[in-house]
Parts: structure tokens; sequence; C-alpha cells
């Protein structure tokens, strides 16, 4: 086999380096014939030409091998996490199959290689990786906890590999992303000495000449930092001596990357940053003992040094709730400087390296909600060394209490479980809220009552005709949401009482009544109705009739001013209907032509069939002398007819006129990509056809909604029924 074909000399001394090394490293956790199989694996990649290599011309063979070591050594991850590593590019590729990798290597592995590929499908989104929200919905999406410490172990590798690149656009991509993404993650799981590494890496190929600038200035100063700590720590070193402890010290340097962000806080030059180094005492104390023999150390160096009382951390007799134990004090030592201090035993020290102490809450990054208790829970794992494969149980307890989801442009939002299409809109603008009909997630037509989940994409469709409805506040699940709905109801509800206000008291001027507030009072609660408001909104939502509320209006007014004529009683033989609108009619040959000028009948078009010219019709007289006109198949018809027989009049239209009428349309389809789009590219095209809102409702497959246009007569709503049902999806399309 010519392996010079796919490997250069000197990655094949590498590869079989970096093999050995990882099956030592992994010891008696690799099963019977791992070793084989892995071996075949990298061979038939080899045979099939399928070995590739990635933007930096890297070998993906070499990379995964030089990862896992990383995740083995530097995290604890074990034999299934290593494989899924080994063999996520074969996966990916076609090499290895699903089946393969469940069979002969276990779930586990394929679970965690699967893991891996759902997460690489965030990054189709375009996300803002800087984020917070980005890094909370990477934690989500990744059930298995093992997906995150790869990724981290990956880019870790890959920001070692990348210095000599020519590719410095794709450098620059990565290291922004190991910057903003993948140190902080580092962060929160407690692997700190991967997190500087990631932070250090990202300055230097950043920011190349501020890290640079800063190492040089670390190495001209080494010798005098050198010089300084011995001089410090030469007397505490003798009085720990005299008194019996055993111990040793050692000055810890800040990384390059925290020296610089301390250089751009306080807007200083290297030689203004102070405390680039703090002592650290480590005491062999059995456990029993270490508290006191802390303290003893504590009272040695405050003796030797003034100490700042104000900069005392007393993490040994109250340790913090992540397990963190160590006395920090800063005191001023020769030369006058502030140094700081820190005691802690073997064991303690051995903690707090190994990431089990919480380091990123102790430097004041806070935790987010239910994100505390599950990444403690991924330190008990970590804390258990081999038996790290019991983080197979562990489920983000943020995934049950919060999701993420992304705009169209691919910024992030984060909501509570449960929320809707319309929390999403409210969360956008109160406006876009406010009109919404309805939205697509991934791309496909959803209602507003639609629940969002993790990792969706979402859009909002709007409608100006669109307004709040009261039953939209059992939609929404967030606070938010809820209190923009209630302000937009009031400020409707306002608004139209004002407006039904001013209308009433327009008729009442038209008919020359004069409003008396105390009539129309008793008038409001004879109607039953206990607010005022209440009262308007009803008119103003046509719940009322208005020749109705005029009449009876009328009849109060006359009974409490005494004017209600005495009649004689009268047989009801004689009686007969008064009905001056009826005689009128008869005098034009009983038939209402709609559309003349009739002065003195007021007649309106029935909102329970809406007719439009075109319809067959006719007019029923109401008790208060208006005519309401319906179409001859209106439902109710049947029932006036056989009730009010007397009432009902012909009527016809008297020409078209150029009115447009507003008509209902049902429509029943296919939930298919785009029918919505091509139903309104249809309504755009036709003139004089507008459309006044659409409420679409989507489920098993199928889509319904109630399209409300304005039409001129039923020559063009025959013509557009028949276009619609045209469109590729629609099953039925109705008038209501």
């Amino acid at each position: 086999m010519n392996t010079s074909l796919f490997f250069t000399a000197d990655e094949k001394i590498r590869f079989n380096a970096l093999f050995e090394e990882l099956k030592k490293v992994l010891g008696d956790t690799l099963h019977q014939d791992d070793e084989r199989r892995i071996l075949d694996y990298f061979h038939s990649v080899e045979e099939n030409n399928a070995i590739e290599r990635n933007v930096f011309g890297l070998n993906t063979l070499l990379c995964s091998l030089q990862t896992s070591l990383i995740a083995v050594k530097d995290i604890g991850l074990k034999r299934d996490s290593v494989f899924a590593i080994i063999f996520y590019s074969g996966y990916l590729n076609g090499t290895i199959t699903e089946e393969t990798l469940a069979k002969t290597y276990g779930e586990n592995v394929l679970k965690i290689v699967k893991g891996i590929v759902r997460i690489k499908k965030l990054y189709e989104k375009n996300p803002i990786i800087e984020s917070e929200n980005f890094r909370n919905l990477l934690l989500s999406f990744a059930e298995d906890m093992r997906v995150i410490l790869i990724m981290i172990a990956d880019r870790v590798n890959l920001m070692r590999q990348i210095r000599d690149t020519e590719n410095k656009e794709a450098q620059r991509q990565v290291s922004e992303e190991a910057s903003y993404l993948y140190a902080p993650l580092a962060h929160k799981l407690g692997l700190y000495q991967l997190k500087s590494e990631l932070e250090d890496l990202s300055l230097k190929y950043l920011e190349h000449d501020a890290y640079y600038h800063i190492k040089e200035k670390l190495n001209e100063t080494k010798k005098a930092r050198d010089a300084y700590v011995a001089e410090f720590i030469a007397p505490i070193s003798k009085e720990l001596q005299n008194s019996g402890l055993r111990f040793h010290i050692k000055g810890r340097t800040k990384s390059i990357h925290s020296i610089w962000q301390k250089m751009k806080k306080q807007k200083c030059a290297f030689e203004g940053i102070y405390d680039l180094f703090a002592i650290r005492i480590i005491l062999d104390a059995p456990e029993q003992r270490e508290k006191m023999q802390c303290w003893q150390a504590y009272s040695i160096v405050t003796d030797m040094y003034q100490p700042n009382p104000k900069r005392l951390r007393d993490w040994i007799s109250v340790p913090k709730s992540n397990g963190y134990e160590c006395l920090h004090i800063t005191v001023l030592g020769p030369q006058q400087k502030w140094v700081e201090v820190q005691i802690r035993t073997e064991r303690m020290d051995e903690i707090a390296e190994h990431g089990l102490a919480a380091h990123w809450r102790y430097k004041g990054v806070k935790a987010e909600g239910g994100m505390d208790n599950w990444l403690a829970s991924i330190r008990s794992a970590l804390e258990a060394g081999s038996n790290l494969e019991v983080m197979d149980q562990f489920k983000l307890d943020l995934y049950d209490k919060e999701i993420y989801v992304f705009t169209p442009k691919g910024d992030l939002l984060k909501f509570p479980k449960g929320a809707t299409l319309l929390d999403f809109a409210y969360h956008i603008h109160s406006k876009v809220g406010n009109q919404c009909v309805g939205g697509k997630i991934n791309h496909k037509n959803v209602s507003i009552r639609t629940e969002l989940h993790s990792g969706d994409t979402v859009e909002v469709m709007t409608a100006n005709n669109q307004s709040p409805k009261q039953e939209w506040l059992s939609i929404v699940k967030s606070s938010k949401a809820r209190s923009k709905i209630r302000l937009a109801l009031k400020e409707t509800q306002a608004a139209m009482g004002t407006y039904a206000k001013e209308m009433l008291e327009r008729r009442f001027k038209n008919k020359k009544i004069e409003i008396e507030e105390q009539v129309m009072y008793h008038l409001i609660k004879q109607l039953g109705f206990k607010e005022v408001s209440d009262f308007y909104r009803n008119i103003a939502e046509d719940k009322l009739d208005v020749n109705e509320v005029i009449d009876k209006y009328q009849k109060i007014y006359n009974r409490e001013h005494n004017l209600n004529p005495t009649r004689e009683a009268e047989s009801a033989e004689n009686f007969e209907l008064e009905d001056d609108t009826a005689q009128r009619l008869k005098a034009n040959e009983d038939v209402l032509v709609i559309g003349q000028n009739l002065k003195g009948i007021d007649f309106s078009l029935s909102k329970c069939c809406n007719p439009i010219y075109g319809d067959n019709v006719f007019g029923f007289v109401t008790v208060n002398g208006g005519i309401k006109i319906h179409r001859k198949d209106c439902p109710n018809a049947p029932e006036l007819r056989k009730r009010f027989g007397y009432r009902i009049v012909k009527a016809r239209w008297s020409g078209k006129g150029g009115s447009n009428y507003s008509i209902t349309l049902r429509i029943i389809g296919n939930d298919d990509i785009g029918i919505v789009s091509n139903i309104t590219n249809i309504l755009s095209k036709e003139e004089k056809v507008v459309m006044r809102s659409i409420n679409i409702d989507s489920h098993d497959g199928l889509f319904s909604c109630n399209l409300v246009v304005l039409i001129e007569d039923t020559s063009k709503l025959k013509l557009l029924i028949k276009k619609i049902s045209n469109v590729k999806g629609v099953k039925q399309v109705t008038r209501i």
C-alpha cells in the first residue's frame, strides 16, 4: 500500500506515535478487537482514497487522533468518545454506516456521532456565535454532554495546528469562534487550562502585535519577576519550615489574554499592570488538619507583610457552594508592591486545577437559571474519573424550561418552553404582534398558536387589518407578550368606545333626539351592562342594533317625561300592523331597488349572509322601520319567511355603481410550502379585489383559512373562486 499518496513521511511518523500514545492512555477501557477494528478502518479509508484534508490542508485522520488525546488526557473522556471522534468524518462521507457504528462499537458511539452532526447543523443557520443565547442553545441541543466536550477538544487541537497556515481568513474565523464560543463554554465547564489556551491562541491570531508585545514584555521582565518572587517567598518559606509545615510554593503568571484584557480595561500600558502574578502556597496536610494549617500559614504571611483586610477571601471556613476552598489575601511586599497570596492544600489544589471548582462563577460569570444544577451534575461526572459514561443520563434542566429560536437573519431569541408564534411576534415588536396573522416555522406555514421548539427558524406574517383578540391572552406564554396584548386591547377598546359613542350621538342628532345622561344611564342598565365601556364596545362590534337602541331610548325618555299617549282598548280583530315602510314600498311597486336614493327608507346589508351585487336578495322590515337586505339562500331566510312573512319585501339591485362588498371564503387544502403565497399572489393581481384579512390554521398535513376580501359583484367572485380552486394543493373553496 502506497501511503505516500495520503500521508507525508512526517505525518506517518506522527500518526503511528499518536496511535500508540492513545492506546496507552485508554488502557483497559478498550474492548477486545477495538485496536484491530480501528486499524482496519484507517486502512479502508486509505485504500478507498477517502482521506480528507480540511480548509487548512490538515489530514483529518491525524487530527482525529490529536483531538482524541486532548479529550482523554485534558478532559477525561474515554472509549466511546474517542471512537465518535475517529468515525465522525467517515459517518458523514458514508465510509462507515450507522448500522455498523451501532452494532460494532455500541449505541453510545452512534448517539455521540449523531449529536455532533446535529450541533454542526446549527452553524448552517449562520447564528451570531458570540451571543450567550447561542452558547445556551448549543448546551440545550447536546443531550449527551460529551458532544460539547468533544467540540471543545477539537477546537483546541485546531487552534494548535493553524499557526503557519496561509488561509488567514479561515484562521480569523476559527479564532473568533474559539474566543466567543468555545473559550466561554470551556470556562463554564471548569476546563480552565483549555479555556486559557483557547484565549491566548485566539489573541495570537487575531491581535498578533498585542500578543507578541505582551509576550516579549513578560520575557523581558521574567528575570526581575523571578527574582522578586524569590525575594518575597524566602522569609515565608523559612518560617513555614520552622513551623514544621510540609509545603511547596509557586508563582503563577497571568495568561497573556488576561493581561491584555486588564490593559484594555484600565487603559494603561503593560508597565501599568502590577498584579502580573500570584503566589500560591500549597500545603501537604492531612484532611483533618487542613483548616488549622492554612490559617497557620496565613498568620505567618501576614506577620511578615502588611495585609489589605478588604481583600481577604475566606473560602476555607465556608467553602463556596461549588466546592472551591482556598484563602486569598493581598499583602504589601518588598518595594511597596501589592501581591496576591493563595493558601490551599494539595487536595484543594487538585480539585481547583481540574475544574471541579466552578471557577466561572468565582470570576463573576453569573449562572443562567436551571443551568447551575445541570453543570454541577457534569462536574460530578468529571470528578467520577473513568466512570464518565454516566453522563448519558444527564439532560439539561434548562432544556425543559427555556427554548432558543432563530430569526430569518440568524439572530437567536430566548423564550419560555411552550411559547408560540404569537410570543415570537410580540418579542420582535408590539406592532408586529398586533398585526400577526400567522407565520412560517422552518419554511412551513403555521398559525399563531403553533408552539416553538429549540432550533426553529421563525418568520411572522402580518396584515394591516388584523388586531388583538381577547383569546390571544390564552395563546401566549411570555409575560412580555401578555402585557403587550392587554395594553393593545385596552387601547383598541377605548378607540372603539369613542368611535361608537360618536356614531351613536350622530345618529341621535340625525333623528333630532336630544340625549339626556340619566336616560342613557337607565338604558344601559336595562340592557344588562354594568360598564358603559361594555355598552359602547357592543355597539362598535355590531352586537347591538343602533336603531333598536334609539327606539328603546325613546321609550324610556317618553315614560320618564310622561309623553306616552293614552289609548282606548281595542279588539284584536281591529288591529292592523302600523308599518309606514311597508306602505311606502307598496307605492314603489313593492320592490326595494337597492342603490336608489329612497328618501325616508333606512336599509343596510345583513351581516349574517353578507349579500353582494348579483346575489338574489330580499328585504326584511325590522321593528324600527329599517330594512335588512338578505340573500335568498341566507341560513336565516326560512325562519324569517315562516315567522315574519308579512315583513318580507321584494328587493333587487339598481346597478353596479362601483361599490365593494365584503365576503368571506373558506379555503381547505394540503399544507404545502408556498400554497398561501400562491393564493395571495392571485389576489394581488386581481383588479378591484382587496384582501382585508386571512386567518390560517394547520393540522395533520391540512390547512384551512378564512379569507375576507372586498369585491364588486358575483361574477368577479365566481372567477376568483375558480382561480383559487386551480391552485395546486387547494381542495375546496366555499363562500361563507
